[in-house]
């Protein structure tokens, strides 16, 4: 046998052998969060359906709400419902050791609330701007129509419950015995990188958001409360510029409050 190829055959025997030598557990979770989030993008989307479905169903007046359904229930079903059988079947794990459970309820309960609080005044300044408001909710019909609008919130509800659990529970306590606390920036890289393409702001803020998400739920040992933050603040951001919109008011004061309320109520 020649040198060279003696050389590659080394190569080769050592690569095998550092590739056995690795975290079987680790690399399911690297290799599935790949695999999965490339399903997402190119199958479970708006723009699968847009170009594969949508126009068989074009004359159905709910056509968009659908296509928003089918995102959502796609995603569940891909960032939720696959990487629980994995977890099961391919892990060999219970799912509430990764973040399916109350966890500490009590500091989860009261750390959302204080989130939340923070952030409602500044959506209600926020929601001042018209451009902000012609933003959401991202299925503009919503806003006229109520019943559509709860059904579009209770998909999205659907969908965050599966984000957060594909990266604050399958991701960030499946590495965390290999990569302790770091677990919680390796989890929020993929998570700011899915907001590419939003307003730089809302890209930027997803860079804290995403720690502190990470955070919350490490210290909560549960995803869950990730999921009543990230809910919270899209279901009052899409009522609030709804109210906003079919009142037509977009001061920042009490009277617009009130005012808002005697138009609607």
């Amino acid at each position: 046998m020649s040198r060279k190829r003696l050389e590659i055959k080394n190569e080769l025997i050592n690569l095998k052998n550092i590739v056995l030598s690795l975290d079987k557990k680790v690399v399911t979770i690297f290799l599935s969060i790949a695999i999965l989030q490339t399903v997402s993008w190119y199958i479970t989307s708006r723009s699968f359906f847009r170009y594969n479905i949508f126009p068989s169903f074009d004359s159905n007046p709910d056509i968009y709400l659908i296509e928003y359904l089918y995102w959502f229930i796609g995603d569940f079903t891909t960032l939720f419902v696959l990487p629980v059988l994995i977890i099961r079947f391919v892990i060999k794990k219970k799912v509430s050791s990764f973040g399916l459970k109350a966890g500490d309820w009590q500091m989860g309960l009261k750390l959302s609330l204080i989130f939340f609080l923070v952030m409602l005044p500044l959506i209600w300044i926020f929601s001042s701007s018209t451009d902000f408001v012609s933003r959401y909710p991202h299925l503009l019909s919503t806003r006229t129509a109520w019943n559509t609008f709860f059904i579009y919130e209770t998909g999205m509800l659907i969908y965050m419950f599966a984000w957060e659990f594909v990266w604050r529970g399958f991701m960030l306590f499946g590495l965390e015995e290999k990569f302790g606390y770091y677990t919680v920036l390796i989890q929020m890289i993929p998570f700011v990188i899915l907001h590419n393409g939003k307003p730089m702001p809302e890209t930027f803020g997803a860079i804290l958001g995403g720690i502190a998400l990470g955070i919350l739920a490490f210290r909560t040992r549960s995803f869950l409360y990730g999921v009543l933050v990230h809910i919270g603040i899209m279901f009052s951001i899409d009522l609030i510029c709804t109210l906003r919109f079919r009142a037509d008011d977009y001061d920042v004061g009490l009277n617009s409050i009130i005012n808002i309320f005697n138009k609607i109520f």
